[in-house]
């Protein structure tokens, strides 16, 4: 490219904007001098957000395009506030929020060329202007001044190396402090920021002149490294391997890594604890979650008052009500139930949890407890909620949690809410017993949300199956509970006979214990096809999905989900999502759709929230549009559907599983994904009629057998398994699990050996 030359110019036309990383391919007419004429021109270069008609300044050198010809590419683009009339009008429309064409156009002929200085200066004027109210007219002033302000921090961001869009979701963030927080410690963005990671953060930094080994790159690498490790399932790294992994992320000396771990220790934001030889590195808010989830797991344990007139006739009497006969164990966990402040009842598919959990709650019930229902997600409360005709809440929403750092609003206490004074942070609820569905999935953090809320005294007890995949969120909290022993535990493993006449649960248990499953019989709802090729497999997949298994079931295509093991590849989400998403919503002239990245939305597509967002809020509506309640919070592997895309206001409308409608502004789509095709670590606690699950060669450490048996119990009514019989063989011989670095097994061991101690130095049981 020859030397750099400047542009100035209007936007006409943008063909093309890539919302994540600001790439844009825009038309501009560019300003004549004295004899010049008009020349539109196609643009090329990274850029915020433009809008036609407004000016922009681009910086770079003209280019041939084989296929479009004569382009410039510009290495840098601003934008500038138009001066004419018709790109003040066209601004202010695409810029204001509430302004159209027509009221733009009504604002620049009542003020002409002093229409930005006035609605910079004096905005109340517009209220002169029919239509506009005085609290309209000084509301496009401030977003009017934002705008200003928002261009100069979009200049110097995007000149210390940052997308438009990672530059926009910063000011979003600090608004005007913007500027002044990057150039003090870029690396703030890693930790408050999503999308902005360490490594973009230590970019920003270089360019603007932070030292190598600053401190505040130092504790941000440190802290970089063990959320990686967070994002693998660990709660801490022991030290040798934080100091070796950090040590080749910063290219640092050791002791600069030793010294900032101890300033990091004193400013409480690590902790270090001695495990016999090793030494145990944690970021302090797992370390206090772990302590205090084994500490307050035993306290319920120990104060949860027995339930004195139990009998053996009232297992007798909720039998005979409900027209069942219960099996050894299932008696056994109702009995538990009645006398163990915290008990788990685990199981597989068709061991008869839902039956026993019933019992437990009738029998409860019948003695005037009262009893809260939850699950991790929305899917498995919604599932919770039909199998049991109770309300089953999702624990955030049990607990009120509406922030990150919060534990929840709402305490549950054991006597009346007469006993505690309600307040405007604090919100007191009776309860005596709380159940928790699917708490395989209960992440280290989200159980001490739960715990906390949670008051001695009251009943806890742990519903889940302890071989499906350990949370997404680091930890294998029900894992750890059940091997410490300090736990009461129930392990259901009868296979009932209603549930034996099932392909799925049989083959289910036939993978969980390392046997290969029966394929294909006669009237079966498990089935194998063999595809040797995995083009040939998503061709499959897609003929599945679209027509031969709706019309075999004759069920409607949002009940059939694929399940994949991986992201990437051909058979991986990305690659399953666009077919699917071509197949099933192809686009149509009134079908309104966004492009994002690698993606295209549409109006129609299934959609899932892929991080959690504390502050979003959300309509929880009828069907006749009233509302019915309100509130904040969309979690991740909560699943919608795309019914609105406002290109002019730039958002999308989102309706979720439980009626909960969402607007989502385009800077929030990262958190979003098409979900035609999810991971089978996304499907965790959801029920699908039908599930599709491609099976190819991949890595050992992917391709296991608890990550096949977790897909196939996902399947109600069928289970399809596409690919190979050599691969589906080789991960069920893979019996390996994801090592994961957690203390809370040995934390309840330790700390029952001390309540066992405590207990009897207060009883004075060791004198005698």
């Amino acid at each position: 490219m020859n030397d750099s030359i400047s542009l100035y110019g209007s936007v006409e036309n943008i063909i093309f904007h890539n919302e994540q990383n600001g790439y844009s391919v825009f038309e501009i007419l560019i300003k004549p001098d004295e004899d010049g004429a008009i020349e539109r021109l196609t643009c090329i270069g990274h850029a915020a957000a433009l809008a036609i008609g407004e000016d922009v300044k681009c910086i770079g050198g003209y280019v041939v395009h084989p296929s479009y010809g004569r382009q410039f590419a510009a290495d840098f683009v601003e934008k500038i506030l138009p001066t004419a009339l018709d790109g003040m009008e066209k601004y202010l429309a695409a810029t204001i929020h509430g302004v159209g064409e027509a009221r733009a156009a009504a604002i620049v002929k009542e003020f002409g060329a002093k229409t930005f200085e006035i609605i910079e200066l004096d905005p109340a004027r517009l209220s002169r202007i029919r239509g506009i109210s005085i609290d309209t007219a000084l509301k496009i002033g401030v977003e009017f001044a934002a705008n200003a302000g928002n261009r100069n921090a979009m200049l110097y961001l995007q000149k210390m190396g940052l997308t438009a869009n990672q530059a926009q979701k910063i000011i979003k963030e600090y608004k005007d402090k913007a500027i002044d927080i990057v150039k003090e410690n870029p690396y703030i963005l890693a930790d408050e920021v999503y999308g902005i990671g360490f490594h973009t953060a230590d970019g920003i930094a270089k360019n603007g002149g932070i030292a190598f080994d600053s401190p505040y790159r130092i504790c941000s690498g440190i802290k970089y490294t063990l959320q990686q490790a967070l994002l693998q399932g660990h709660v801490y790294l022991p030290k040798d391997i934080l100091m070796a992994d950090a040590g080749r992320l910063l290219g640092v000396q050791p002791e600069n890594i030793e010294h900032n771990l101890l300033e990091m220790q004193m400013e409480r934001e690590l902790s270090q604890e001695r495990a016999g030889d090793d030494v145990h590195i944690y970021l302090n808010a797992f370390h206090f979650a772990e302590s205090y989830v084994a500490r307050k797991l035993l306290e319920l344990d120990a104060t949860a008052p027995e339930i004195a007139e139990f009998s053996e006739e009232d297992i007798e009497e909720i039998q005979l009500q409900a027209g069942i006969v219960l099996a050894d164990l299932q008696r056994e966990a109702v009995r538990k139930a009645m006398s163990h402040g915290v008990l788990v009842i685990t199981g597989g598919p068709g061991t008869g949890k839902t039956t026993t959990l019933n019992s437990i709650i009738k029998l409860l019930e019948s003695k005037g407890l009262v009893i809260k229902l939850a699950a991790p997600t929305g899917r498995a409360a919604k599932r919770m909620s039909e199998a049991t005709g109770r309300d089953g809440k999702t624990i955030h929403r049990l607990l009120g949690i509406t922030s990150p750092a919060s534990r929840g609003r709402i305490r549950l206490v054991p006597h009346g809410v007469d006993d505690a004074e309600n307040t405007e942070d604090t919100v007191f609820e009776q309860a005596h017993v709380v159940i928790i569905d699917e708490s395989s999935m209960v992440d280290i953090i989200l159980m001490n949300k739960l715990l906390g809320a949670i008051a001695n005294g009251i009943r806890l007890i742990l519903v889940g199956d302890m071989n499906q995949l350990p949370s997404v969120g680091p930890g294998k909290v029900l894992k750890d509970i059940i091997q410490s022993g300090q736990i009461k535990t129930v392990s259901l493993d009868e296979v009932f006979r209603q549930s034996a006449a099932s392909a799925i649960v049989m083959n289910a248990h036939r993978i969980n214990s390392g046997q290969y499953p029966s394929l294909n019989e006669n009237e079966s709802d498990f089935y194998f096809v063999a595809r040797d090729d995995a083009g040939v497999a998503v061709d499959t997949i897609v003929g599945l999905t679209t027509t031969r298994l709706p019309n075999f079931l004759q069920i409607e295509q949002p009940n059939i989900q694929i399940l994949t093991p991986t992201r990437k590849g051909l058979i991986g989400t990305h690659n399953l999502n666009v077919a699917l998403q071509a197949a099933l919503n192809p686009p149509a002239q009134d079908k309104p759709e966004k492009n994002m990245g690698a993606f295209v939305y549409r109006v129609g597509d299934k959609v899932m929230q892929i991080k959690n967002n504390y502050s979003i809020t959300w309509r929880e509506e009828a069907d006749d549009g009233a509302l019915l309640n309100e509130g904040a919070g969309i979690f991740n592997g909560d699943e919608g559907l795309i019914i609105a895309i406002d290109n002019d206001a730039r958002n999308m409308k989102i309706r979720f599983d439980d009626n909960r409608y969402v607007n989502y502004e385009y800077t929030q789509l990262d958190e979003l994904m098409l979900a035609y095709a999810i991971t089978i670590h996304k499907s965790q606690g959801s029920e699908y009629d039908v599930c599709i699950i491609p099976i190819m060669h991949g890595p050992p450490m992917l391709m296991t057998r608890n990550l096949l048996y977790t897909a196939v119990t996902r399947a109600k009514k069928m289970a399809v398994l596409v690919g190979t019989r050599s691969a589906l063989f080789r991960m069920i011989d893979n019996d390996r699990e994801v090592f994961r670095y957690s203390g809370l097994k040995t934390r309840l061991e330790k700390l029952s050996q001390t309540f066992e101690n405590e207990t009897i130095l207060a009883t004075g049981e060791l004198d005698d």
